[in-house]
């Protein structure tokens, strides 16, 4: 794509660093007026300066800050057409963690999303236009061994997935799309010394392409779809939108021999 060849308005949560940063860039230098919601309003402001967006103080987990968000970007840049929900925590490592840490990352994964897409949705329902892109991840159906005992970041991000999945389904038909994606292992705050050098990092460039592809419209065929940034780059889902649909592809089903 070229440097301008979107229009409208997003708003990229968890976007004061890492993935979510990186992906308001590109939705900015793409032609998006693009606002930023993160808790730390010192990283969003910076990013928003940058990128002349809207910079907001944002928690996913509140509803009245989710529903406050959405109607200040609305009323300060116009009715949102994409929503990125990215805002995410790792999480507890012990699989047995205190309950009130290990419910936390639901709070933050899996609430903050289910509040930012209730909140999107219906405006885009009522406009009969709308895409949202939630992050998931691929350890909503891998045994991440490398992650150590970590149960509550998998478990949040196949519940995100699944979400968006069935979402998909009920929106489609009034022509709102949702998509479910897999940044892939991006070398940020939250994964940087965790894992090995060595380990199957991602260029970060990869998650910001796709989300700037689906906004596109391009591939509203492939809404509730799991997509991975590294693995189902723009230019190889291109050829497949029809044959992924046809073979149920990009799907986490059970298949019994």
């Amino acid at each position: 794509m070229s440097s301008a060849e979107l229009q409208g308005v997003a708003l990229v949560t968890g976007g004061g660093r890492g993935i979510g940063a990186n992906i308001a860039r590109d939705l900015a230098a793409a032609g998006m007026r693009v606002a930023v919601g993160a808790r730390s309003l010192d990283q969003v402001e910076a990013v928003a300066a940058e990128i002349g967006g809207l910079a907001l103080q944002l928690d996913v987990t509140d509803r009245t800050s989710v529903e406050d968000a959405v109607a200040r970007t609305e009323a300060e840049l116009g009715p949102i057409d994409l929503l990125v929900a990215n805002a995410g925590i790792s999480g507890p490592e012990d699989p047995l963690a205190d309950p009130d840490e290990w419910w936390h990352t639901f709070e933050v994964n899996v609430r903050g999303v289910y509040l930012c897409n209730h909140a999107v949705a219906s405006r885009m329902i009522e406009r009969g236009s709308g895409r949202i892109v939630n992050v998931a991840s691929g350890a909503a159906y891998l045994p991440m061994a490398r992650a150590g005992g970590a149960t509550a970041y998998g478990s949040s991000k196949a519940a995100v997935h699944r979400f968006s999945e069935l979402l998909a389904g009920h929106l489609a038909p009034q022509n709102v799309f949702v998509f479910s994606i897999s940044p892939g292992l991006v070398k940020t705050a939250m994964t940087e010394g965790r894992l090995p050098d060595d380990a199957p990092w991602t260029p970060p460039e990869c998650a910001p392409a796709l989300v700037r592809a689906l906004a596109s419209g391009e591939f509203d065929l492939l809404a509730g779809r799991y997509l991975h940034a590294e693995h189902d780059p723009p230019e190889s889902l291109r050829p497949r939108i029809q044959q992924i649909r046809d073979e149920d592809l990009n799907a986490i089903r059970l298949k019994r021999a």
